[in-house]
């Protein structure tokens, strides 16, 4: 585990260098393979050095932040193309590389926090030097404030768990059930905000539609999913209390859900749209996560790695679409299929995987929150129904309002897609859709 993290460090000097952009990527795309290779599939810890370690769960997630480092360096070509404080992007990205490395991999619950709150400043960064808008700080210290204030909370119980069992290891943990109500609510609600649960998910969009679509994707791909890694990880240690309290987050993220992809079919903007519909999802993965059951497990694991992919090359299609246009507006994007007809493939693709059609790992991801959700509860059967109808709903919504119809008039110069936003989209949609061949990996092995 200490290699891959020393060959993140050593590509720190890389980014000082003039020119060097790509090879960052290279590099990054290196690291990718390399890791995907240091771990055969075995269901325990493994791959052990000083205080880390690697389950699958952590092996698929960190995998995920790596892929997704490389395509956030591969769109925003244009801070390349207009040399916009190039090395410190770079520098930025890498930075936030080692965070979510060290996040998935510590296991000691402490470390784990401090990487966990670690992984926000380089994300503020990202907002704040690179959006687009003057409300960026507004944004940034919305996501700021609603993370750390809910994290306080998370720095006392671990250091109560602490001071009670001495020892701060999640492996060891396992063995304990701490039946407590006020530490209950301390673990857990840093995660919920950062998932974003409804309620607390209002700085979400916010960032969302500030930020550069590097600060989106990794947004998207990586950040919502540390809530959903950190629940898993810590409802181990209060499973009686879990059991009493959890129909709760369930009933909170069910509702949500449905209101959330109310709000979607209203939305005007692209990016706030796309951001509102991860809201949905993760709504699923947490009434998935707080079953406490197999299928729910698996679920929020796959529907996490699938919404990372799909949401993340979303991202990418509205900011291709805004480089043109120099508009997110949907009202002044219409017609794109007159315009770009090969990359309205890509966003036809990238819609329907994000509604769940087969063979997306949403779909699997959502057949098994489904399962563990009604097999909870048959009631869930109604919020999931409309769930999943409107999540349709606003996918059609957003592809036939920015393909189709008559297109803008004031329009005169226009390129329709470089090869590198084409590779762009295929590395986000091929992942999504091929790793549903070795859905057995994701499925059996705990």
């Amino acid at each position: 585990m200490m290699k891959f993290f020393f060959m993140l460090v050593f590509m720190i000097p890389l980014c000082l260098k003039k020119n060097m952009f790509w090879l960052v990527q290279m590099s990054m795309f290196m690291l990718f393979f390399l890791f995907l290779n240091s771990m055969m599939i075995i269901m325990n810890y493994c791959n052990l050095s000083y205080m880390m370690g690697c389950d699958m769960l952590s092996f698929g997630l960190i995998l995920l932040s790596i892929w997704i480092c490389c395509l956030m360096i591969m769109a925003s070509e244009k801070l390349n193309k207009y040399s916009f404080y190039l090395n410190f992007f770079l520098m930025n990205v890498i930075f936030l590389m080692i965070m979510l490395y060290l996040t998935f991999s510590m296991m000691n619950m402490f470390m784990f926090y401090l990487f966990f709150e670690g992984s926000l400043i380089p994300t503020l960064m990202l907002i704040v030097g690179w959006g687009y808008q003057p409300e960026r700080l507004q944004a940034g210290l919305y996501l700021l404030f609603y993370t750390l204030f809910a994290s306080l909370p998370l720095l006392l119980g671990i250091f109560y768990i602490y001071n009670n069992l001495n020892s701060m290891m999640l492996y060891f943990l396992k063995f304990y059930d701490m039946n407590l109500y006020l530490l209950y609510f301390c673990m857990i609600l840093a995660f919920l905000v950062k998932m974003p649960m409804y309620f607390t998910h209002l700085w979400l969009p916010k960032a969302h539609v500030e930020a550069p679509v590097s600060g989106s994707m990794i947004l998207a791909g990586i950040m919502l999913k540390l809530g959903g890694y950190g629940l898993l990880r810590v409802l181990i240690i209060i499973q009686k209390i879990s059991l009493k309290l959890n129909i709760l987050w369930i009933i909170i993220s069910l509702i949500g859900g449905f209101y959330i992809s109310l709000k979607c079919l209203t939305q005007v903007d692209i990016k706030s749209l796309i951001a509102y519909s991860s809201v949905a999802h993760m709504g699923m993965v947490i009434g998935g996560i707080m079953t406490m059951n197999y299928w729910g497990y698996m679920g929020s694991y796959l529907l996490m790695i699938g919404h990372g992919l799909c949401s993340s090359g979303l991202f990418c299609l509205a900011n291709i679409s805004y480089e043109r246009l120099q508009t997110r507006s949907m009202i002044m994007s219409k017609g794109m299929l007159n315009f770009m007809p090969s990359m309205s493939l890509w966003w036809f693709l990238l819609l329907s995987s994000s509604m769940a059609a087969p063979p997306s790992l949403n779909l699997m991801g959502e057949i098994s929150l489904i399962n563990s959700m009604m097999s909870w509860s048959w009631l869930s059967m109604i919020m999931l129904m409309l769930m999943t109808f409107f999540s349709a709903a606003y996918s059609l919504y957003l592809y036939s309002y920015t393909q189709h119809g008559k297109y803008n008039m004031s329009l005169y110069s226009f390129s329709m897609g470089v090869s590198r936003e084409f590779l762009l989209l295929m590395l986000h949609w091929l992942p999504l859709n091929l790793l549903i061949l070795k859905i057995d990996y994701f499925m059996i092995w705990f």
